[in-house]
């Protein structure tokens, strides 16, 4: 690592519909976690809000939703309603890359499911069923945890309000 201070910034969303999430199988000639289920996501691009009006005279406001937002519309070829911090995590890449992951969660709001190049297949399942699929390593932790704030149940001592 060059700098102790530069990260690959990622977000991701699981997505809600019905009571369901929408999962999707990454491709198997992706570098990490091949063939895994997973959530759409990505890293936040500079192009996602460089060539777009600031929001005052020195930056710009919700950069990072709005990558989310095109991560996946161009994974899954669905849009979202407002999106919920979840929680953040850490981790190193193979190749050295420090990589700081932003998990949310969010309604679906419109659109059929059309998958790019990224993911092989995708279904949409309730907590209960994810447990029968291989998931990237955490992420049945946090379907698990969505499912919990949805149902008003207690996380981590937190309680969830839907008012908030």
């Amino acid at each position: 690592m060059q700098n102790n201070e530069l990260h690959r910034i990622v977000a991701s969303a699981i997505i809600v519909k019905d009571g369901k999430f929408l999962i999707t199988k990454r491709s198997p000639s992706k570098k990490m976690f091949p063939s895994l289920w997973t959530v759409p996501g990505g890293g936040i691009e500079v192009d996602d809000y460089i060539n777009t009006p600031k929001s005052n005279s020195d930056c710009w406001y919700f950069a990072l939703e709005k990558s989310l937002q095109r991560e996946v519309k161009e994974e899954a070829g669905v849009e979202i309603g407002r999106i919920n911090y979840l929680l953040d995590l850490a981790f190193i890449k193979p190749d050295g890359t420090p990589v700081i992951t932003l998990s949310f969660y969010c309604n679906w709001k419109l659109g059929e499911v059309k998958l790019n190049e990224e993911s092989v297949d995708y279904a949409w399942v309730s907590f209960e069923e994810a447990k029968n699929y291989e998931f990237c390593p955490g992420l049945l932790g946090e379907l698990e945890m969505v499912d919990k704030i949805l149902k008003g149940e207690s996380i981590n001592n937190i309680t969830y309000n839907p008012n908030l």
